[in-house]
């Protein structure tokens, strides 16, 4: 477990209003550190088949144990910056990729993390950067497609940039995000994208990961726009360096508790 620093970075005054009970409230809305989990634990969110654990790890690399066909199931989503970063998790049955950009994909870490039984599932693109060996452990999906892997139900969800000046960062049609169904229970993977209408559309999500950083993805205001949009029960700000999740918390509204992750140091 990382020390408190590398955890949360609130303003003086805020870190006095978080006080005893571990949550910040603005009105409604709660901000939920991280650091209130027990140690080693996760977040943990009840589903259907059992308990989904949600570990973030670094900018939008995270490890999630989650029900699946045979027992648990260990999901890496975009693991980059080497295998040392994830030696306290077990090896991957998934690892998910949104892109080709080198936070989200790296073939040497990859490489590092992959063990006998690990798929992959990734964008097209991706695809075609594979090398043979990862390649035959690998599945690609685009907008729009879904698959089944370990018994869960994963739709890709397009992702990309609407903002005239930021397309040539992702896209249309090429990224991913993804839509994950675990016992009953949605989890959105969004992905590097701005509040497109397909993120506006997403129902019933339980848990939401949402980028916030310019000029790559969007700024508060058009996070907590779309996050007031599809009203995910708890949403993760990150992809967000640079950007100020507290800032976030005070603009989303009452329908959606914001997670703080330990996603930087």
């Amino acid at each position: 477990m990382q020390d408190n620093k590398d955890r949360i970075s609130l303003t003086r005054r805020a870190a006095v209003k978080l006080g005893m009970g571990g949550a910040l409230a603005f009105g409604a809305t709660t901000l939920v550190p991280f650091t209130a989990r027990a140690a080693g634990m996760g977040d943990e969110y009840e589903t259907d088949s059992g308990k989904i654990a949600i570990h973030p790890v670094q900018h939008a690399s995270f490890v999630m144990k989650a029900p699946g066909e045979g027992g648990e199931t260990v999901i890496y989503n975009d693991p980059v910056g080497g295998a040392a970063l994830f030696a306290d998790y077990p090896r991957p049955d998934l690892i998910l990729i949104t892109h080709e950009h080198g936070d989200h994909f790296s073939v040497e870490t990859l490489e590092a993390l992959v063990g006998e039984g690990t798929r992959l599932l990734t964008n097209p693109a991706v695809f075609g950067k594979l090398p043979d060996g990862l390649k035959a452990k690998a599945s690609s999906i685009a907008n729009g497609e879904s698959a089944t892997i370990a018994g869960i139900p994963i739709e890709a969800v397009p992702a990309y940039n609407i903002t005239e000046d930021r397309r040539k960062y992702h896209p249309q049609g090429r990224d991913n995000g993804y839509v994950l169904t675990i016992g009953g229970k949605r989890v959105y993977i969004a992905g590097d994208t701005e509040d497109t209408p397909e993120m506006r559309a997403q129902k019933d999500i339980l848990v939401a990961f949402v980028p916030m950083n310019l000029p790559f993805t969007m700024d508060v205001e058009q996070a907590a726009s779309a996050i007031k949009a599809f009203k995910p029960a708890y949403v993760y700000p990150y992809h967000y360096k640079g950007s100020d999740p507290v800032a976030l918390a005070s603009r989303v509204g009452g329908d959606s508790k914001v997670v703080q992750g330990p996603w930087y140091g």
